[in-house]
């Protein structure tokens, strides 16, 4: 008796599904993903063989160039306005909602007070193309960062804010020191260096110590 031959039929997957699927995944990691703010300034910190991570949430950064501008930039937008508001509590210095929407938006406040209302009033696209002077740190009479290292500190009363300095290797110490009187007028004595990862140099004490653990009697 002869075999019957059983038809072969090519496989047939509906992807449609998983292509929805597929889809709606990528519109949500797009739409909640959060980008990394702009910097001040592009600065080259000094190199360190410390390995542990900058914090990311209520972070406030003092960024120090080359030239030793100061500048400064929060990572919370709401804590920024309230800043700002408290600066111009302090300052005698009253500022629209407007004004305070587009100074959340600004990624980072680099000018003195009789600046600022001006800075706030401009387009996205001229605020963009300003170079600001940066903050007045240097003369101890008029440090203007203490004002406001002051108001991030009542806005921050109670939590943990995180006081964080970035400065460029080549920044002279002068403006370094006007960073420090800043925070020493504030009673803020504790803060975290920004520094660019470099492995530990091999032979060092330091070196000897991490690999103790490591070796095979």
């Amino acid at each position: 008796m002869p075999k019957i031959k059983i038809p072969r039929k090519s496989t047939f997957i509906d992807m449609t599904a998983m292509c929805d699927v597929a889809f709606l995944l990528l519109s949500f990691f797009i739409l909640t993903t959060k980008f990394k703010p702009s910097e001040a300034v592009t600065v080259t910190p000094p190199s360190s063989v410390s390995s542990k991570a900058a914090p990311e949430k209520d972070v406030v950064l003092v960024t120090i160039d080359n030239k030793g501008k100061v500048f400064l930039s929060f990572s919370e937008e709401d804590k920024k306005a309230e800043v700002l508001q408290k600066v111009g509590e302090a300052k005698g210095l009253q500022f629209s909602p407007a004004e305070i929407k587009t100074f959340q938006k600004a990624p980072f406040v680099g000018l003195p007070f009789s600046q600022l209302r001006f800075f706030l009033q401009q387009t996205p696209e001229a605020m963009a193309s300003m170079k600001m002077p940066g903050i007045p740190a240097q003369d101890t009479i008029n440090n203007e960062l203490t004002d406001w290292i002051g108001a991030a500190l009542t806005v921050y009363q109670g939590k943990k804010m995180n006081l964080l300095v970035k400065g460029d290797m080549d920044a002279k110490y002068p403006a370094f020191k006007g960073v420090l009187v800043a925070f020493k007028k504030n009673e803020q004595f504790k803060f975290q260096m920004v520094t660019n990862t470099e492995s530990i140099p091999e032979g060092t004490d330091l070196w000897k110590n991490n690999n103790a653990g490591n070796k095979v009697e």
